[in-house]
């Protein structure tokens, strides 16, 4: 059984590579039952963490199962508020045959999913994008997304102020024109393309931010409890998810459902019709693009199967 470590599996998932991977899987389709989530409670019944399982298959093909921690804590350790772990098998006889650092892929599988929906969601000139959150996926965005849209301008804004800087420096390295995004509303006006990875329980963005033609990108919060924007962003905007289970699991969805300024029938599509060629994305350059997604396994075994195996892809 092969082990790949950080570095290994990094280098094995080009965003160019695995873009093209998570898109034919979206096409051909595989089994990917709903997600195992365990909060994680001590003594106190406090919860301290999440636990996910993960599952996906391939019949006669490949199967994985992805283990995800989630304890948002971790900052005061210094620490990742994220640790994963994805097994990929051989699903003709049950055997593992690798480990993968599943935070690798979650960051870059994520990220490349956003740069995916993109594509179809997103003005082909667009070159300003606003990222908030400066973890491991949100570092990676300005990367993914060139490999769809012209993005040279990149603005960052994070509640820390240090990893805000830290990631400027490093886009700025890139080739990137990085900078701060000292003022939100001001960010937004100036941006194309809004994405946010965060952990956040409070609305961040505000639909009176969003401009025309916009393309706002949420993707960090994944529970009921998490929010990344107002229940207005989804008042007269394109509305679109990545699977199904963004209508149980997402928040920014279910606050809009409650009130009914969102309903299930506004939603234009999903990921894997705008893959499929069932629906054709934004349809006109003043359009408000809305994109929520939660994550699936479908992307982790596409993400490991390209690492393992990329003659299979």
């Amino acid at each position: 059984m092969q082990i790949f470590d950080h570095q290994h599996t990094t280098s094995a998932l080009p965003f160019d590579q695995l873009l093209t991977a998570i898109e034919k899987m979206f096409v051909s389709g595989c089994h990917v039952p709903l997600r195992h989530i365990h909060p994680i409670v001590d003594d106190n019944n406090r919860q301290d963490g999440i636990l996910l399982l993960m599952p996906s298959w391939l019949p006669q093909k490949w199967m994985a199962v992805k283990t995800v921690s989630i304890f948002p804590d971790n900052h005061i350790r210094g620490l990742p508020g994220l640790h994963s772990v994805v097994i990929l098998y051989d699903a003709q006889t049950g055997r593992p045959v690798a480990v993968l650092d599943g935070d690798a892929i979650t960051s870059r599988r994520t990220a490349a999913a956003s740069a995916l929906a993109a594509r179809w969601l997103s003005r082909e000139d667009s070159r300003t994008l606003l990222v908030l959150g400066a973890g491991r996926v949100g570092a990676l965005l300005p990367e993914a997304y060139r490999c769809v849209r012209p993005i040279d301008k990149v603005l960052v804004w994070n509640p820390s102020r240090g990893k805000a800087e830290q990631m400027v420096s490093q886009l700025n390295q890139q080739g990137f024109q990085a900078t701060l995004a000292e003022d939100l509303a001001a960010a937004c006006a100036d941006a194309d393309i809004i994405s946010c990875a965060t952990l956040s329980t409070e609305p961040l963005i505000r639909r009176a931010w969003l401009k025309p033609g916009t393309h706002l990108d949420l993707i960090g919060s994944f529970t009921p409890a998490m929010r990344e924007s107002d229940d207005a962003c989804f008042d007269g905007t394109s509305v679109f998810i990545d699977t199904e289970e963004a209508l149980i699991k997402a928040g920014d969805i279910l606050s809009p459902l409650q009130t009914g300024i969102l309903k299930k029938e506004d939603i234009r599509a999903t990921l894997t019709d705008l893959c499929r060629g069932i629906h054709p994305g934004r349809q006109h350059a003043d359009e408000i693009t809305v994109y929520k997604a939660v994550g699936t396994a479908l992307e982790d075994l596409a993400s490991a199967v390209l690492a393992y195996a990329p003659q299979d892809v």
